[in-house]
C-alpha cells in the first residue's frame, strides 16, 4: 500500500468510527450536535465525518459528548490515528536531482539554540529561487540533569527566521495552569494549560505542539509527543492542554514543544519553544 493510500485510508477509518457512534444515537442533525456542545460549530462537526483530514483532539472531544458518549473511549484510536498519519509523508512529485556543478551559491544555514539543558538544532536549507523556507523539526540532545535550584530555567532567543507560512504569527498569552517552578508531587498526573493567540491571518487548522525533548525517560515527566491545538481562526485565542505525569524522582521537569503543521512542519522557527518547568517534590 503506498503513503497516499495509506494515510487515506487513516482518516477514513476514523471518520467512520464518528459516523457509526452518531448513527448509534439516531443520526442527530449537527446543527443539534453544535447547540449541546456549545463549543464548536456545526460544519466542524461535519467536516469530521466526510474524511478529509483527521478531526483534532478538540473536535473529536465536542464530537463524542455531543453523542453522548465518553471522550476517554476515544483517545487511544484518535492517538493511534495520528501517530499513523504522521509518520506517513504526504505523497509529493519527486524533484529532478539537482546538478551540483551548477550549484555556484549554495546557502545552508545551520543555528544551535544553545539552552542550559541542552542544544536545539534547526537546520533550513535555502535554495536561491526559492520562494519559502520549509524548515525540518529540531533535533535535540537529551536534557542534562537539572536541579529545582536550576528553577526558572532561561532559554536564548533562536536565530532570527521567517515562518513557514506567510503572515502566520502566534502570541503567548500566559500559563493558565502550572506556571514556572510550580510544586507537584512525585508519580502524580497533572494538567498543563497554555493560552495562545493566533496574531497572524493564516488560520490553524491541524496544528499541534511537538514535544522536543525526551518523552520516555524513566526520570522524566511524561506527556504525549504531539499536544493537539484546536483550530484557531486569526484573533482567536486556544487554550491548549496536555497531562503531565511526574517521576517518583524528585527533581525539575523542564520540558519544550515546538508549534507544528499538519505536515509537521515547524511554523515557527525563530520563536522560542513553548515549554513548562515543574519542580518534582515527594
Amino acid at each position: 500500500m503506498d503513503d497516499s493510500r495509506a494515510r487515506t485510508e487513516t482518516i477514513d477509518d476514523f471518520a467512520a468510527t464518528l459516523r457509526d457512534l452518531r448513527n448509534s444515537v439516531g443520526n442527530p442533525p449537527f446543527r443539534e450536535m453544535s447547540g449541546r456542545s456549545g463549543a464548536i460549530s456545526h460544519t466542524t462537526l461535519h467536516e469530521a465525518t466526510k474524511g478529509n483530514r483527521l478531526p483534532s483532539w478538540e473536535t473529536t472531544v465536542e464530537f463524542v459528548k455531543a453523542c453522548g458518549a465518553d471522550p476517554a473511549d476515544y483517545r487511544e484510536p484518535w492517538e493511534r490515528a495520528n501517530r499513523a498519519i504522521r509518520s506517513v509523508p504526504d505523497s509529493v512529485p519527486s524533484p529532478s536531482p539537482p546538478k551540483r556543478s551548477r550549484l555556484t551559491r549554495p546557502v545552508i544555514m545551520v543555528a544551535a539554540a544553545v539552552v542550559a539543558v541542552g542544544t536545539a538544532v534547526l537546520v533550513v536549507v535555502n535554495i536561491p529561487g526559492e520562494q519559502s523556507l520549509t524548515p525540518t523539526p529540531p533535533v535535540t540532545a537529551s536534557p542534562v540533569a537539572l536541579s529545582p535550584a536550576d528553577c526558572p530555567v532561561r532559554s536564548s532567543n533562536p536565530p532570527a527566521a521567517p515562518p513557514a507560512h506567510k503572515g502566520d504569527a502566534a502570541m503567548f498569552i500566559e500559563d493558565v495552569t502550572l506556571t514556572d517552578c510550580t510544586p507537584v508531587g512525585a508519580g502524580k498526573t497533572v494538567t498543563k494549560v497554555w493560552r495562545l493567540k493566533n496574531a497572524g491571518t493564516v488560520p490553524w487548522q491541524g496544528y499541534s505542539l511537538r514535544r522536543l525533548d525526551p518523552a520516555q525517560q524513566a526520570d522524566q515527566c511524561q506527556t504525549i509527543s504531539d499536544v493537539p491545538i484546536a483550530d484557531t481562526q486569526p484573533g482567536e485565542m486556544v487554550d491548549i492542554r496536555t497531562d503531565i505525569t511526574t517521576p517518583r524522582k524528585p527533581g525539575l521537569c523542564y520540558v519544550r514543544f515546538k508549534m507544528v503543521d499538519a505536515s509537521g512542519t515547524v511554523v515557527f522557527p525563530g520563536s522560542r519553544p513553548v515549554n513548562f518547568q515543574i519542580i518534582v517534590g515527594q
